[in-house]
């Protein structure tokens, strides 16, 4: 799977998805971050909370296996098509920055995508 920040921040928030977004987690066996969605997550939280969560968002990435994938010339051109197509602004979905970027990597990858609210589910990604 893909992880969209979203989906991070209701975990992390402890939003009312936290426990099924945990048993899907606990359930896949791929778990993919955008280097992009890792420092959009942890900007949130460290706002919100302080750098102490920023530390345990550190903490959870690493018991749970999340893998962060650095952001490369495919999938910054997917990233862009995108915004192009499915951007705040310009379509329903109204995909903001991290989101494109959480949409290019589940292209490249192959899997599914872990995200909270409809967003996404006005694209052309299948998700979990």
């Amino acid at each position: 799977m893909v992880i969209d920040t979203s989906a991070l921040l209701a975990i992390l928030l402890g939003e009312p998805e936290r426990g099924k977004f945990l048993q899907l987690l606990s359930e896949s066996e791929t778990r993919l971050l955008s280097a992009a969605n890792a420092l959009e997550t942890a900007m949130v939280v460290e706002s919100r909370r302080g750098e102490a969560a920023g530390r345990e968002l550190d903490l959870f990435l690493h018991r749970t296996k999340i893998e962060i994938v650095a952001v490369d010339e495919g999938q910054f051109s997917i990233a862009r098509f995108a915004w192009r197509k499915f951007g705040k602004g310009r379509h329903p979905a109204g995909l903001n920055f991290g989101d494109c970027f959480a949409y290019a990597l589940t292209k490249t990858s192959s899997e599914l995508l872990l995200a909270k609210g409809e967003d996404f589910r006005r694209t052309d990604l299948q998700l979990l």
